[in-house]
């Protein structure tokens, strides 16, 4: 999403110039969200983009690894040989977490690409018994998949709780309620000790028959090739861009999933790992690359963060950054079909989740932007709508 909107975004700002889009996977650039879904259960065969690349004059090159990056140079390395660049847009995303100790074991899957998804339709097709490493968003949505297949899944989460990294307690908890409502078993307080064919093995002692293990527990920037180069990396390995997207080697921008950048909203530095921000960024980063040419002034990247998930039976969303706020309310109670929680600081919103409340997210992310104080007896009203709340 963050390279083919990158290009595109610089032809829709009217830039003239040759665009090259590189890519290390063979296939026509693609969407992730449909891998845990449509294309994972056989619905569709791949989610390529529609985009024309040769209406647009944009040059693939798919397949290539790049190896490593020389600034002084205005140089890209690759398997095919140099790559010479006038402004190079970083847009790698994340490299998915492995277990230690399942490298080379028969059974054990990812679910990052298309291929993933590819290796992993058979063994829904044959429904066999599969363990999920990972109470987080992928999980739910693999293991969501695996039920709707006829496949029996057990999800093993180290933590107490699923999302335990992501969300308080209080609101992660109603969620353990889903799995079992699935007909999936949610093992929390459970780690793995090891892996082997056919089996997981919990620290514990007990052993859970596995046809396949699927492993979802996070991400990582994937800029371990920018070792050397010059480019500044943040202690989370993300390209620590500024609010232009600009890195701290010229003519360099990073986005999406490997970029990290500073939010005056929020006052952090935010990283996200979520597909609404491999939209958005390129549109900053284009509008930058444009600038720098024109002496025109720099764009400012401050969203408001945004992301869904679709997960028994349940449409989740999620917009803003809820860390270090102040009040937290309910809409609704967790045990429902739907409700929502919002995050207030010095009387805003800063946050707001919604399960099957589509109007509380959409008003809700509209009240951040707007940064207005509400009145918190009416936020937490869940007959009030929220674009009344405001005072």
């Amino acid at each position: 999403m963050a390279g083919v909107q990158s290009a595109v975004a610089l032809r829709e700002a009217g830039f003239t110039g040759p665009v090259t889009l590189i890519g290390a996977e063979p296939h026509q650039p693609y969407d992730r969200p449909p891998l845990s879904k449509a294309v994972l259960l056989g619905k569709a065969e791949d989610s390529a983009f529609d985009v024309d690349f040769e209406a647009l004059d944009i040059t693939l090159r798919l397949g290539l690894d790049v190896t490593a990056l020389r600034a002084a140079d205005h140089v890209l390395d690759t398997a095919d040989g140099p790559v010479r660049y006038d402004a190079l847009i970083l847009a790698t995303g994340a490299e998915p977490l492995t277990l230690p100790g399942t490298e080379g074991v028969p059974g054990v899957h990812l679910l990052r690409t298309l291929d993933d998804a590819a290796r992993l339709r058979p063994v829904l097709d044959r429904r066999h018994d599969v363990v999920v490493v990972g109470a987080g968003w992928i999980g739910a949505e693999f293991a969501t998949a695996a039920r709707a297949a006829g496949c029996a899944v057990t999800v093993v989460e180290a933590a107490a709780r699923p999302l335990a990294g992501t969300l308080p307690a209080e609101v992660a908890a109603p969620m353990a309620a889903w799995y079992a409502g699935s007909g999936a078993e949610l093992l929390t307080g459970a780690r793995v000790e090891r892996v082997e064919e056919g089996a997981v093995i919990l620290a514990d002692g007990r052993t859970l028959p596995a046809g396949a293990v699927v492993v979802g527990i996070g991400a990582r920037p994937a800029t371990g090739w920018l070792a050397g180069s010059g480019i500044a990396l943040g202690p989370d390995g993300s390209v620590t861009a500024d609010s232009a997207l600009r890195t701290s080697l010229p003519d360099v921008y990073a986005v999406g999933d490997c970029a990290s950048f500073p939010s005056a909203r929020y006052g952090t530095r935010l990283l996200v790992h979520h597909w609404d921000n491999a939209l958005q960024g390129p549109r900053t980063a284009a509008a930058a690359i444009m600038a720098a040419a024109s002496g025109a002034p720099l764009p400012v990247y401050d969203p408001v963060p945004y992301f869904w998930s679709e997960q028994f039976g349940r449409f989740v969303q999620y917009a803003g950054h809820h860390a270090d706020t102040d009040t937290l309310l309910w809409r609704g109670d967790g045990t429902d079909a739907t409700w929502s929680v919002c995050w207030l600081r010095d009387g805003g919103l800063a946050a707001v989740l919604a399960v099957g409340r589509p109007r509380d997210l959409a008003q809700g992310r509209r009240l951040i932007e707007s940064g207005a104080a509400l009145d918190p007896e009416k936020v937490a009203d869940p007959a009030v709508p929220l674009k009344s709340t405001a005072l």
